[in-house]
């Protein structure tokens, strides 16, 4: 599993936000693609925080606890983001994950640059098949 990289099984097709994104619009977009959170990028695409569905519950309780206007993901994201290497390899990410509990992580190239995420299911994606092509 070793030789298994997170650029050969992370997703590269994402749902971002920007810091602007309206929360409202954030949940939509988060329900709509049966996700659990995204990056948030600034405007030259450079990954600056992610928000997921406990950061947006917030939101729901804001409102209805406070009466207040809803916001903006700048407002609710989680800016000390924890990330991964394209070469990162699989078995130390999933140590990874077990060690910190996460549901997915950014990846990033060597500038810091977002490429794309991977997440626990993309993890048992990959073990799944190279089990299966180890078997062959």
């Amino acid at each position: 599993m070793k030789s298994l990289k997170v650029k050969d099984c992370m997703a590269t097709d994402l749902v971002t936000f920007t810091l602007s994104t309206n929360v409202v619009d954030a949940m939509d977009l988060l329900l709509k693609h049966g996700i659990s959170g995204a990056p948030v990028v600034d405007d030259e695409g450079a990954l600056v925080g992610i928000v997921s569905e406990v950061d947006l519950i917030q939101v729901v309780v804001q409102d209805s606890y406070y009466n207040e206007p809803v916001g903006i993901v700048a407002d609710f994201m989680r800016s000390n983001v924890e990330t991964v290497t394209l070469d990162t390899d699989i078995f130390t990410l999933a140590e990874k994950i077990i060690r910190e509990h996460r549901r997915r992580y950014p990846v990033v190239d060597e500038e810091g640059g977002l490429v794309g995420q991977i997440s626990r299911r993309d993890v048992l994606r990959a073990a799944s098949e190279f089990r299966s092509r180890a078997s062959i």
